[in-house]
């Protein structure tokens, strides 16, 4: 009888260990599965076993191409199995093409005259092929915000970066989710950012796999008002809740759609951008809206120069800017108070009011638009 042998955390069952358990049981007569019981996981490991060990040797020894369980039990990251393997007294040992230790496992098998297999992985259809993708996709919110951005957009992209400069944003409500989007797609609200944190996905890699910043995600992800350090990744400097925006923010519904990829190339004065990231920095810090204005103003008035149409002055506004680099969407609009914003979202159907938002701890909810805002957005074709 040829034995198969196999190890690995396993710590969420998914359709791509079950490919590799059969692939691997197709080497020989009979597999060994084996895996560290929780106490090791988290000592060797340093992760935290999701079930505990009688219920992932009963859901393993399920299968029908398992046919032993048992357990790894050395204090060597690389070789954890290997006393277990030694008992068992397999032919075989196979592994998946990214195994973090092939050479090491390579080694063990030359030491002891057993059969060594690097098997590649054989994938399901599906995009949640390990157990970090499927808990993340667990943990990922029900709900989540979208951004404004005020100023020190581009410097996030990495190739842009400037050390010891800033970008500044804030999360907004109301939230969305995947079943329920009530804002116009190619916005500029940082949709594609909330639609990975929704999935679970690494939100930073898809916006960056775009050609963009990471700005979006970052922010989405972490709520409230926010000053990031520029760099190749996100950074915070700090946050505070956003607070001092209550009733001082709307969004304009330009009607044009957004594309910010196709505009990454323009050449644009990052010197001028960086000082408005600085000056509403200091606004976010002091947590004054008239200051947090400057910053925004200038960053429109670069957005002029590099030929995005004027918008419309709306109600008594302290500042304005379309929310992006895409040439349309929404643009953020600044007010002194909650009395201006109102009045100025009354006087123009394509003004909403978004509020900052600050996720709690534990506090995972929908944030709903007002029910006349829904009825201006089904006028204007937005939603059905």
């Amino acid at each position: 009888m040829k034995k198969v042998f196999v190890s690995g955390a396993f710590n969420v069952l998914h359709a791509g260990h079950i490919r590799f358990f059969e692939d691997a049981r197709a080497l020989g007569d009979y597999l060994v599965v084996s895996f560290p019981p929780a106490d090791l996981l988290w000592r060797v490991y340093d992760k935290k076993s999701v079930l505990d060990d009688v219920d992932k040797t009963a859901v393993i020894n399920a299968l029908s191409c398992v046919d032993e369980v048992v357990f790894s039990t050395d204090d060597d990251a690389a070789l954890s199995f290997a006393s277990a393997f030694l008992r068992a007294q397999a032919q075989v040992l196979a592994v998946t093409t990214d195994d973090l230790y092939l050479e090491e496992k390579r080694k063990f098998c030359i030491k002891h005259g057993v059969e060594f297999v690097v098997l590649e992985k054989n994938l399901p259809v599906s995009n949640q092929v390990s157990s970090t993708q499927v808990l993340s996709r667990v943990k990922a919110p029900a709900h989540a915000p979208l951004r404004v951005d005020f100023a020190g957009g581009w410097l996030d992209v990495p190739e842009n970066a400037i050390p010891g400069e800033y970008i500044v944003n804030c999360a907004i409500s109301p939230t969305v989710s995947l079943k329920e989007w009530l804002y116009r797609q190619g916005a500029g609200l940082g949709g594609s950012g909330g639609w990975s944190v929704l999935n679970g996905w690494d939100p930073v890699a898809s916006e960056l796999g775009l050609g963009v910043g990471w700005q979006d995600p970052a922010v989405i992800a972490e709520t409230g008002a926010c000053v990031w350090k520029s760099g190749a990744k996100p950074v915070l400097d700090f946050k505070n809740t956003g607070d001092f925006l209550k009733g001082c923010m709307a969004v304009y519904d330009t009607r044009v759609k957004h594309y910010t990829p196709g505009f990454a190339g323009y050449e644009r004065s990052f010197e001028r951008i960086a000082k408005a990231g600085r000056i509403a920095r200091l606004g976010v810090q002091q947590q004054d809206v008239s200051v947090l204005a400057v910053g925004v103003q200038m960053s429109y008035q670069l957005q002029l120069d590099e030929g995005m149409q004027p918008l419309p002055d709306i109600g008594n506004q302290l500042a304005h800017k379309y929310c992006g680099g895409g040439h349309g969407g929404y643009a953020l609009y600044l007010y002194e108070n909650s009395e201006a914003r109102d009045a100025a979202v009354d006087a123009c159907e394509d003004m909403y009011p978004v509020e900052p938002y600050c996720r709690t701890f534990g506090k995972d909810e929908q944030v709903p638009w007002e029910p006349r805002f829904l009825e201006r957005l089904k006028k204007r074709g937005v939603i059905k």
